[in-house]
Order: structure tokens, then C-alpha cells, then sequence
């Protein structure tokens, strides 16, 4: 066996790098230190998602070892505190917000243990998905899937049912094959399909109500490259094919260009060719430059005269039809600087044609124009409780607004219909959903709660978007 082990440790910071013991001062807001003194006495800090729509003023604690951060949550739940963790902040509720502890896993993200002859990684839960990507790389591995942003956190991504694309393949969290969590009072549970396969079963995509991930064991798979072919298509002609096109490519999504007949599709091919990758220069045009860039540029100007919005979009760069094979998660991954708020649903496969219509026809009746591009994927079934792909193939559908322009009657036009559907919204994106109407859509919604009550019946990990979709 070929297994690469990993040592850990360090100390356990504060919001500026301070160390200290994981505990809290009581009434000042900073940090206990080992002898129960108070070793930062700062005030609370200002902690924002990457989109700036999230916003809480908390201590902020950053654990470096699993026995730092069960003192932690212990000690939270001994005060009464509520605790939440966070990874890179990139979900766009307010899922990651709180008014107890904020636990930081930016410090809490090594490789622990790799196993090329398994196919197995095992890692600390605040690992970067493109720092994971990269080193696995070096190992000769390869997440099976990836969605085509890269900078959430393991923790983040799987707890939120972050999804790729491909109907061959499922999302990052059916890649859990073993994890562990520290729950409400702040102990380890260990569990994987044949231990714990109820908590196994919910925990894989928690929402943050179970516990905090520790440590996540992920199935991976040999290195592979991805041809890709982009290139713009009537939309109509990829709705009438959209069926086709998911079961013929490994790999396949669109971006329809609102006020444009026109479909940008993404197209890729697994393989294990040599690679070709695109030109630098190339590179930094039809990734940089005309849909951050160039995009950004148009994007704030259409917040001083929206009516300029559709001739400034038909201004940017086409770089027509583009051809390259390069490492997968590179070519999964594209670069976002521009920064926008997003809703996305999931509705059953052969529901994705008709809710893409529907969000066509919003569109064309909002009466503003709509800048950011409309995105269409699909993924295969799983068996994850509260996976918004669980029990059934997936198309989802997202929409995105400028953060700086208006979203809410757009979105919520879009919400209604696509519920209407059979929709669920995204853990991680703008939605107005709540337990009420989010339990009938779920067949395991009961075992989910049920195993809340196991692992944190005081609600140490409590917030008021756990409150809202899944009940007090």
C-alpha cells in the first residue's frame, strides 16, 4: 500500500493569529488562554462572505488540531454559545452566520493521509478544493468531480451538496466515504456506511446542523485530463438536444445569455491523452479579461444606467469556438472576480427543458435587463438525506445578479416557478424556502432531524437560517 501519512498540530489563533486554548472570554469577546487567562481581549471582529451580502460581528476562532476544536465547541456548548464553522465563505445565505463563535477552518486544511492503491485521501475539513486538487495531482489522483468554482472548503462544499456536472457522475459529497464530526457537546463521532450509516448518511451534506466536520475521507480516482470544446449555440437548438447532449458528453453545461438567442455550452471529454492547454495569452482573454474584466467593467456601469446593459454585453470579446485538454480541474474551474449573489435549483431531469422556458419567460417580462448569464447542469442521482439531488437525476438551473443591483423580484419569480416544479433550492444560494414547505420535497427529511436530536439536541450549532429550513 502506498499511503503518504501527514503529521498535525499547531496552535489554535484568534481573528489576528493570537494564540490560545479554544476557549472564550465570557463577557469581553476575546480569547482564553491554557492557564484560563485571557490572552487577546479585542473586541469582535467583522466577519463577511466572498459575495459581501453576509455580514455577522463575532469572535472568530481558528483551530489547527481536531483536540482544539472539540475544546472549543465544548466550551461553547458549556456557556450556552451557539457555534458555527466556516470554510471559505463562498455560500451566499446565511447559512455561516451567527451571533456566538465563529470557528475559522482556513488553519484546519492538511492532507492527512493519501493511499494511491485505494484511491483514498484523507484530509482536514477547511482544505481549500484547488489546494486539495493540486496535491492530488502530485499523487497521481484526481477528484472525480468538481463544480466550476474551486475556492470553497471541503467542509463548505459538502455540507452545502456542492455539485459538479455530468450525469455519469454524482456530487462532491457522495465522494465521502468516511468522516468524522464533533457534535454539540464537543466529542468525536467516527462514521461511514457500515458505522454510523444513518449519521453517515445525513452528515455527508449536514448543513452545519449536525456538528463540525473534522476530518473527511475521500474516494478519488486516478489523474485524467479534460478535452474541452466551448463554443456558443442557439439556445433553442441546445434545449431541443439538451437530453442528447447530457447523456453523450461526459461533462456538458450551458450559459444562456439573457437578451441574446444565444447559448454558451461547455462540452468535455475524459481522458488521458497528452495535453494540449491553451496558450497563455489565450488563456487569460477567455478567462480573465472578457468574463471578469471586461464583464466587471459593465457590470458597474450598468449600475449608474441599466438601460446600457444589453449594447454593453454585446460588446464584450467572443472568443468563438475554443479547443483545449488540460488537467481536469483545471478545466472544471473557471476564475470569478466579478462578484454576484445566486440562487440555483435543482429540479428532476426531465424538468430541466420546461424550467429553463419558465426562466426564459421571467426574464423577457421583468421589465430590467438581466446581466449575468443563466446556468444549466446535471448530475446523477444519490443517496444522501438532504442532498438536493437525493433519490433522482438532476437538472439544476441557477440565476445571478451584480451584488450591487437589485435580485429579489427576479429571483423570487424564478423560486416560484421552478418550486412549482419539484425544485430544491441549493443549501448555498439565495432562497425564501422554509421547513414548512422544504420537508414534503425531502423522502428522509424526518431521519435528518432525527439525527440532529442525536448529535446536538441543546443546538450548539443553531443559527437563524437552521431555524428557518429546518424548524426551531
Amino acid at each position: 500500500m502506498s499511503t503518504t501519512d501527514v503529521p498535525t498540530g499547531g496552535p489554535l489563533t484568534g481573528a489576528s493569529g493570537a494564540s490560545g486554548s479554544g476557549g472564550f472570554a465570557g463577557s469581553g469577546g476575546g480569547w482564553v488562554g491554557p492557564d484560563g487567562r485571557v490572552a487577546r481581549t479585542d473586541r469582535p471582529v467583522w466577519w463577511s462572505n466572498w459575495a459581501g451580502n453576509q455580514r455577522c460581528r463575532v469572535p472568530v476562532l481558528r483551530p489547527t488540531t481536531e483536540a482544539e476544536l472539540c475544546r472549543l465547541v465544548a466550551r461553547a456548548a458549556a456557556q450556552g454559545r451557539a457555534v458555527k464553522a466556516v470554510g471559505a465563505g463562498h455560500s451566499f445565505t446565511d447559512i455561516a452566520l451567527t451571533d456566538g463563535v465563529l470557528v475559522d477552518l482556513s488553519a484546519y486544511g492538511r492532507v492527512l493521509s493519501v493511499d494511491r492503491d485505494a484511491c483514498r485521501v484523507t484530509v482536514q475539513a477547511g482544505i481549500r478544493l484547488r489546494d486539495l486538487s493540486a496535491e492530488l495531482w502530485v499523487h497521481g489522483l484526481a477528484l472525480e468531480n468538481l463544480g466550476d468554482i474551486d475556492v470553497q472548503s471541503v467542509a463548505g462544499a459538502t455540507a452545502t451538496a456542492t455539485h459538479g456536472t455530468g450525469l455519469g457522475f454524482r456530487n462532491l459529497s457522495s465522494a465521502i466515504v468516511g468522516l468524522r464530526v464533533v457534535d454539540g457537546h464537543g466529542e468525536v463521532l467516527e462514521c461511514s456506511a457500515d458505522r454510523e450509516p444513518a449519521v453517515f448518511a445525513a452528515a455527508r451534506a449536514g448543513l452545519g446542523a449536525l456538528g463540525v466536520l473534522s476530518t473527511v475521507t475521500l474516494r478519488v480516482v486516478p489523474a485524467f485530463h479534460l478535452h474541452a470544446v466551448e463554443e456558443p449555440r442557439r439556445v433553442d437548438e441546445v434545449l431541443e438536444d439538451f437530453d442528447d447532449l447530457v447523456r453523450r458528453h461526459d461533462h456538458f453545461e450551458f450559459f444562456w445569455v439573457p437578451g441574446t438567442g444565444w447559448a454558451l455550452t461547455k462540452a468535455n471529454r475524459r481522458n488521458h491523452e497528452p495535453p494540449a492547454p491553451r496558450p497563455r495569452w489565450d488563456e487569460f482573454v477567455q478567462d480573465r479579461f472578457g468574463p471578469n474584466l471586461a464583464f466587471g467593467l459593465v457590470n458597474r456601469i450598468g449600475t449608474l444606467r441599466p438601460s446600457l446593459l444589453p449594447r454593453l454585453g454585446r460588446l464584450l470579446p467572443s472568443a468563438g469556438r475554443v479547443e483545449y485538454n488540460d488537467r481536469s480541474y483545471r478545466v472544471f474551474a473557471s476564475p470569478r472576480d466579478v462578484r454576484f449573489v445566486e440562487m440555483e435549483y435543482s429540479v428532476p431531469l426531465e424538468a430541466t427543458v420546461e424550467a429553463v422556458q419558465r426562466v426564459r419567460r421571467i426574464v423577457g417580462d421583468l421589465g430590467h435587463p438581466v446581466s449575468f448569464p443563466v446556468e444549466v447542469r446535471a448530475v446523477r442521482g444519490d443517496d444522501i438525506t438532504l442532498s438536493t439531488a437525493s433519490g433522482r437525476d438532476s437538472g439544476y438551473v441557477a440565476v445571478h445578479m451584480y451584488r450591487d443591483m437589485p435580485h429579489e423580484p427576479y429571483f423570487r419569480r424564478v423560486e416560484a416557478a421552478l418550486e412549482d416544479l419539484g425544485g430544491r433550492p441549493h443549501w448555498g444560494k439565495l432562497h425564501h424556502r422554509t421547513a414548512a414547505d422544504l420537508a414534503p420535497a425531502y423522502a428522509g427529511w424526518g431521519d435528518f432531524l432525527a439525527v440532529r436530536e442525536r448529535m446536538d439536541p441543546d443546538r450548539t450549532f443553531r443559527n437563524a437560517y437552521l431555524t428557518r429550513v429546518l424548524g426551531p
